[in-house]
């Protein structure tokens, strides 16, 4: 539907030429078809930032160009394979916000309709904030959890009383890092939070329990959130992981085969998910290499060209 509306859309009305170039390559990705989508906006970046005269390049990539857009080219380095790249190109962007909070700002002042700038600053400050939180998250798949702690404590500073999800992220950071007491402290003000949802509180909770060693407890409180929401399968993968530290694998192997049978196209594109099932099969049989066959079919019929196939554990001949 993008492609054909780009086609026949009037090339002057350049704004929603791109947000419909947006939303072909988020398609891409979302299929992760993302070969495709990488080819196709670096052709897209190359032609804009080739724009001659030169102001009217800075006004279309300043003005008119989605930050979404922007968030997109970035990721395309982490595709690549590039995480150094990526990280540069999404700090780039933070650095954007921050400029253009700032401008927005001082507009502000000189506005006697001042709710439009304050709100223009607004919407720049948060989507600098979701930027870090990806830096973090790449920060985080690197190990490097000191640095992701550090990249969030400005966010979590900025506000007296920070967003539920915010805090949990941190909460979780400091749990993968072994640093409990903080964590738990972070998840005692979640808890406390009249914003943050039962199952948020649950899930931190779980999390806590399985650092503490405590296997029965976390099983118990994801198996309350799974009684509420059967497919939450954030849930599904970590009690798996509960129950293959109780020692009872086949019943891991029960609640993740469940969950791909329900729904296939969601869990087959999760790579911890599909890692944990095939660990799983080594532990129960020695079928193990048959079942991870049986699973590589499945996974070839919902995962296009972004999935790390090594969480599949198969041998390389």
């Amino acid at each position: 539907m993008a492609r054909d509306r780009i086609v026949t859309t009037d090339p002057e009305d350049i704004s929603l030429v791109l947000d419909l170039w947006y939303l072909r390559i988020s398609s891409l990705a979302r299929l992760r078809l993302t070969n495709q989508a990488s080819a196709e906006m670096n052709n897209l970046f190359s032609v804009l930032y080739s724009l001659q005269p030169d102001f009217a390049r800075e006004y279309l990539l300043d003005r008119l160009l989605p930050f979404e857009l922007e968030v997109l080219h970035a990721r395309g380095k982490y595709w690549a394979g590039d995480h150094m790249g990526y990280l540069d190109a999404l700090w780039a962007l933070v650095s954007k916000c921050r400029r253009k909070a700032k401008d927005a700002l001082r507009r502000k002042g000189r506005r006697v309709a001042a709710d439009a700038g304050g709100a223009e600053k607004e919407m720049w400050v948060e989507r600098g904030s979701r930027v870090v939180l990806i830096i973090a998250s790449q920060l985080i798949e690197m190990k490097d959890f000191i640095a992701a702690t550090k990249v969030l404590a400005p966010l979590l500073s900025a506000s007296p009383r920070p967003a539920p999800e915010l805090q949990s992220a941190v909460a979780r950071i400091y749990l993968q890092a072994g640093h409990l007491s903080i964590a738990a402290q972070h998840i005692a003000e979640v808890e406390s939070h009249p914003a943050a949802s039962q199952t948020m509180k649950d899930m931190n909770a779980a999390m806590l329990a399985t650092a503490e060693g405590d296997w029965a407890k976390a099983a118990e409180i994801l198996q309350g959130v799974l009684a509420r929401e059967p497919e939450n399968f954030a849930a599904v993968n970590n009690l798996a992981v509960v129950l293959l530290s109780q020692g009872l694998i086949k019943e891991g192997i029960d609640v993740l085969e469940k969950a791909l049978s329900t729904s296939p196209s969601t869990v087959v594109v999760a790579e911890p998910f599909l890692f944990n099932l095939s660990t799983l099969y080594e532990l129960r049989s020695a079928t193990a290499a048959h079942n991870k066959r049986n699973l590589l079919i499945e996974v070839a019929k919902w995962s296009g060209d972004g999935l790390k196939t090594a969480c599949l554990k198969m041998p390389s001949n």
